[in-house]
């Protein structure tokens, strides 16, 4: 059984079990978070789909921790006009783990 949730503008594919990064959550560890937009549901060729959300479907999710992601570089060069830029960013993200996906 897989759902296609939605969190932050982004959609991810999840089962029981599997970790995945979210934007951050501002939550302490060991918390628990429902999540309500549930896309699709599959399950042994059942497929569930929503208009926009599968109603009384929810994932429930367990922070793990909260950390920042790697950092990433953008340089910027503008050939024989001596103009660059160079930027860094790093994302904050939330990781959490699947506990159950009730349909």
């Amino acid at each position: 059984m897989y759902a296609i949730i939605q969190n932050g503008g982004k959609q991810y594919k999840v089962s029981e079990g599997d970790i995945l990064l979210l934007d951050c959550l501002n939550l302490e560890p060991k918390s628990k978070v429902e999540v309500n937009e549930v896309l699709a549901l599959f399950d042994n060729g059942d497929v569930k789909l929503g208009s926009p959300y599968v109603s009384g479907a929810k994932v429930e999710l367990e922070v793990i921790n909260e950390g920042r992601g790697k950092k990433v570089i953008t340089f910027k060069k503008r050939r024989r006009k001596d103009s660059k830029t160079k930027r860094g960013f790093r994302r904050d993200f939330t990781r959490v783990r699947v506990i159950k996906i009730a349909a």
